[in-house]
């Protein structure tokens, strides 16, 4: 998760950060990507059961009853032991978690044991009695999946009527006041309303807007062809910062984020090194607070069924159930070579991220996109910095930590 608004256009400090140590339990949801505990933020799919069919989806769900989904005790027992072990969010997500009767329950729960309690949602369920209730709850954000304007999106989500219904959940959410963002996954079918976006948000007055890059799992899988070349992906970059900065210079302050390609960490750096050196060395030292990627370690994932995995999207690499044994127990298992690994993935990656300058920023990025290229710890093909990009010259006279940790 990369900061554009943080980072480019100078909203958070390295002093903001530091002056909570760095500790995820004191640090507020918009800076705990900078925390130096990396206690997890799991995600919970809590059903695989959706209204809509969307081709992207890594859970290739259906409107459909699933069997051998967590009963709600089992989630209560779920959450005490995030709690218990220092987690600071749970992620209610699915197929669509609106669709389990019990979300409100579980998520004033989670509230209830100190958690922040976050959710993930097509939108298209919330009414405003059920956004009423979310705020009730004290629930911290809603993220409303919008992959593009009305034509595009309904495409997208496989039903006419997606997109009206979605937005008039957001704006469901605005009135009842519970802080909402959307959620787009960007690709070759929707490059082309990137700019339309950022008109919707000043439009409708939405805070934040998440730009997801493509994970190759689930109906995802099938969509990489279809997604953006290095070039596309470097200019989708370049319009997202110059989008953000005129909304910052005409005095909006939305929080403007990239996620799942850790790459445009170091870019957005060496584009402000050219725009403002100062800023960049500040901006640096952020990217390694973040530590890049951090599946397996600052994230993971529990499925509607107990299964434990690394994050959300490789879904093909279980490490227990919480059946068996507490999340807990799971992620600090010594014998998960896997996991293990994953807690130091510089000393197994190989190629270009092994030799790359940024691999302390970066973290070795999507070990699942790498798996998809028959390489788990090959690199990200997804990566897109070029061969000068990644020299060591660029972090010259800038980061000592980075210059020492490649050594």
């Amino acid at each position: 998760m990369i900061g554009i608004s943080k980072l480019y256009c100078g909203a958070v400090e390295p002093s903001d950060v530091l002056r909570y140590g760095r500790q995820s339990g004191k640090l507020p949801s918009h800076l705990l990507q900078f925390s130096a505990d990396k206690k997890p933020v799991v995600v919970w799919n809590m059903t695989r059961r959706c209204n809509l069919k969307c081709i992207h989806c890594y859970s290739n769900s259906a409107d459909i009853d699933y069997a051998d989904e967590l009963t709600t005790d089992e989630g209560k027992e779920l959450i005490t032991d995030l709690a218990a072990f220092g987690s600071p969010v749970i992620l209610f997500s699915g197929g669509e978690p609106l669709m389990r009767r019990d979300l409100f329950e579980l998520a004033r729960y989670a509230t209830e044991k100190g958690m922040r309690a976050v959710i993930s949602t097509n939108g298209t369920l919330i009414t405003n009695e059920v956004a009423a209730k979310l705020k009730e709850i004290g629930l911290s954000y809603v993220g409303v999946s919008l992959d593009g304007l009305e034509k595009t999106h309904d495409r997208f989500r496989g039903k006419k009527g997606a997109f009206d219904a979605a937005l008039e959940g957001i704006r469901n959410c605005r009135r009842a006041g519970v802080k909402v963002g959307i959620r787009f996954t960007v690709n070759k079918h929707n490059l082309h309303d990137v700019p339309a976006m950022f008109d919707l948000l000043r439009k409708e007055g939405i805070e934040r807007m998440c730009f997801y890059h493509l994970v190759y799992t689930g109906r995802g899988a099938k969509l990489r062809a279809e997604d953006l070349t290095h070039e596309e992906t470097r200019r989708l970059l370049d319009l997202i910062a110059a989008e953000t900065r005129k909304m910052f210079d005409d005095g909006l302050l939305p929080e403007i984020l990239t996620v799942d390609n850790h790459a445009d960490g170091p870019y957005l750096y060496l584009k402000l090194k050219q725009e403002d050196p100062a800023r960049a060395k500040e901006v640096l030292e952020l990217l390694e607070m973040n530590e890049g990627n951090s599946s397996g370690h600052g994230i993971g994932c529990v499925s509607w069924d107990g299964e434990v995995y690394p994050d959300q999207f490789w879904r093909n690499q279980p490490l227990g159930n919480i059946r068996q044994k507490p999340f807990s127990a799971i992620w600090v298992d010594e014998k998960n070579e896997l996991l293990v690994k994953l807690k130091d993935k510089k000393k197994y990656v190989h190629g270009r991220c092994a030799a790359c300058c940024w691999l302390n920023v970066c973290g070795g990025n999507f070990r699942a996109r790498a798996e998809s290229a028959d390489d788990l710890w090959g690199p990200d093909p997804a990566c897109y910095l070029t061969d000068e990009e990644i020299s060591d010259q660029n972090l010259k006279n800038d980061s000592l930590s980075s210059k020492a940790s490649i050594k």
